[in-house]
């Protein structure tokens, strides 16, 4: 295909916030924004839609590739996709477009900036997932910071500067290393072009310190424990719209730098660190449980269950195996769907009562039984009840790691009861029992917009759940290859190491 299908799907957004910024409405309400948005949102979806129905899934090669020189002999503009990616652009342009949706009629101060942050937000995440170049990756993998920064920031709670600040300076620190590693890959193989740099090699050597640097910046990212804090701050002070964004997208860049990056450049490092990442992940999955049963506030508890998540992503990356990664994209696709749900379940009762303590909830199934049920399908789809998408995540990583290490894998299992003992915990309090507070029954179940909304994303959730082949298949064969290359360069270091 001829035509820049990737480069449109990155501009097509910014080029849509372009318009809105210079764009007058005649009333306080942005019409003309908010249309312009929605627009360009729906567009970028089908577009990504397209992009999947052409894709072919016989191949591990980079498909609908683009290759221009941005700085002679340095950078070159080069996007691509294949399997592992694809789904991640397909993820983006979906949730954005609820996103965009959501802010409509939630939003109510200065509303056309708002939707600027989002549109330029969705052309960055779906840069990140298209780069083929390690520079041209960094500056979108960084750019996504600002405009997430701006909507913590400018449209959060009461503690929105600190939080907006924390979490720039979290991530940030951690990328500086990421950096420093990217100029140090350019100066001894003279590129940062990732399918070179696939086919050269990096020297044994080197790749220790490597990995390890460009770890500090996906584990803040994802968030891993110990830097994980950011997170249920972020999440507690963002909008509902920047809440669906991080949990849903931003999280999940890291995940995909982890088996783009740690696994395809570093093999030799990525062997080495495994204990690590074994005993980093069931402290996360473990400890944030154990926190996530602790909490009151409704949107801690779920950003909490995130990095418990999480957890069980980067263990099926690092057992290296099919089901291992195949499990950690399916259960990173399943989680972008399950968190955006219940971050736009929060938002609609917060959006009435004005207060996210689960103590001041219940009987609500009796006030909003359209959105009890609703609510109910996704916390069973988030402790990964068989027949949602969390299941096949947590069921494939769960086998993955039972044939690299059975002790980690039993451990890791407590993590999937700790999760239905919290979630399930937080949905009785808020549905069931007795109505303690009488100003909740003058609550409106769910309008036509959020019923519009859950149930595109119960759709997928339950879809997916019962009927996963068509992600499977898209993903099997480019994990396969990644494989293949991860074992052939890991032997080869080995036999060379061993030869001299």
């Amino acid at each position: 295909m001829d035509f820049p299908i990737l480069s449109s799907l990155i501009l097509l957004p910014t080029i849509g916030a372009f318009f809105i910024f210079f764009v007058k409405s005649s009333n306080k309400t942005y019409q003309a924004s908010k249309y312009i948005a929605l627009f360009i949102a729906l567009a970028n979806f089908i577009i990504s839609l397209y992009l999947w129905y052409e894709f072919d899934n016989s191949t591990s090669e980079f498909q609908f590739t683009e290759n221009r020189v941005w700085i002679k002999n340095f950078i070159n503009y080069k996007v691509g996709v294949d399997g592992i990616s694809i789904l991640f652009i397909l993820l983006t342009t979906f949730v954005s477009t609820i996103c965009i949706i959501t802010v409509n009629y939630t939003v109510s101060t200065r509303l056309k900036d708002f939707l600027i942050a989002i549109l330029l937000m969705e052309s960055l995440m779906i840069g990140v997932f298209c780069s083929l170049d390690l520079v041209i990756f960094y500056l979108f993998f960084e750019g996504g910071l600002i405009p997430m920064f701006l909507i913590i920031g400018i449209w959060g709670g009461k503690r929105r500067v600190y939080s907006a600040f924390k979490f720039f300076l979290y991530t940030l620190l951690g990328s500086v290393l990421m950096l420093i590693a990217i100029i140090s890959i350019y100066w001894f193989s003279g590129t940062t072009d990732i399918e070179k740099l696939y086919s050269i090699g990096i020297e044994a050597k080197y790749q220790n310190l490597l990995w390890l640097a460009f770890f500090s910046s996906f584990a803040v990212k994802t968030p891993m424990w110990p830097v994980h804090t950011w997170l249920p701050d972020a999440h507690v002070e963002a909008p509902t719209a920047g809440s669906v964004l991080l949990a849903a997208i931003l999280l999940k860049m890291a995940g995909y730098g982890f088996i783009r990056f740690s696994l395809g450049l570093f093999p030799l490092a990525s062997d080495y660190f495994v204990p690590l990442i074994y005993f980093l992940s069931l402290v996360a999955i473990i400890y944030t449980s154990l926190v996530a049963l602790m909490q009151e506030d409704m949107k801690k508890l779920i950003a909490y269950s995130s990095v418990a998540h999480m957890g069980f992503v980067t263990l099926g990356i690092f057992t290296m195996t099919q089901q291992g990664l195949e499990g950690s994209i399916f259960q990173m696709i399943s989680h972008g769907l399950i968190s955006a749900a219940l971050f736009l379940c929060v938002g609609i009762i917060y959006e009435r009562t004005h207060t996210r303590l689960i103590n001041q909830y219940g009987g609500l199934v009796s006030i909003m039984p359209k959105y009890a049920v609703l609510f109910m399908i996704f916390t069973l789809g988030a402790l990964g009840l068989p027949g949602t998408t969390g299941f096949i995540g947590e069921f494939l990583i769960l086998l993955g790691i039972f044939k690299k290490n059975i002790i980690v894998a039993t451990i890791a299992s407590i993590g999937v009861v700790l999760g239905a003992a919290y979630m399930l915990w937080m949905y009785k309090r808020i549905i069931f029992g007795k109505i303690v507070n009488e100003n909740l029954k003058e609550l409106m179940d769910v309008k036509k917009v959020e019923l519009f909304l859950l149930c595109c994303l119960a759709f997928p959730v339950i879809f997916f759940g019962f009927y996963p082949e068509p992600l499977i298949n898209t993903i099997e064969v480019s994990i396969q290859n990644l494989l293949d290359i991860y074992n052939f360069n890991l032997t080869s270091y080995q036999a060379q190491t061993l030869y001299d």
